[in-house]
Parts: C-alpha cells; sequence; structure tokens
C-alpha cells in the first residue's frame, strides 16, 4: 500500500518521503533544507513532529517553519 501525502491527503508518496512531490515543493526552501539535513535520528524525529504538527494544525505550507 502506498502512503497518502499528510499534507493534501490525495496524492501518494513514496516510502521514506515525507510529502508527495507537489506538496514537497511549496515548502519553503530553508524548511526543505532542515528536513533533509543528515544527522542525530533523535533530531530528525523532532523535525518530523514539527512538521506533522504544523499541517495538523492548518498551518499553510508555504508558512511551515522548522526549528531543530
Amino acid at each position: 500500500m502506498t502512503p497518502t501525502c499528510p499534507s493534501c491527503r490525495a496524492r501518494s508518496r513514496r516510502p521514506g518521503q515525507y510529502l508527495c512531490p507537489a506538496c514537497w515543493g511549496h515548502l519553503p526552501r530553508p524548511t526543505r533544507r532542515a528536513l533533509t539535513r543528515r544527522g542525530d535520528r533523535g533530531q530528525a524525529l523532532a523535525r518530523l513532529r514539527q512538521l506533522h504538527t504544523q499541517l495538523d494544525a492548518g498551518v499553510l505550507l508555504a508558512d511551515i517553519r522548522i526549528t531543530a
């Protein structure tokens, strides 16, 4: 089963991707950079939590910021 994009909930995303390609392209560049940063696994999980928290709160993709 292909996972659904947590942003648009309409398009599918590949396993290992945070969002579908269309939604990913609407994120600000610094946000995309923060989400793809390699390093400590705990920090990566914190960044993913920030993304999902903001999506669940209805924050527009263009306004999402990742701070960790």
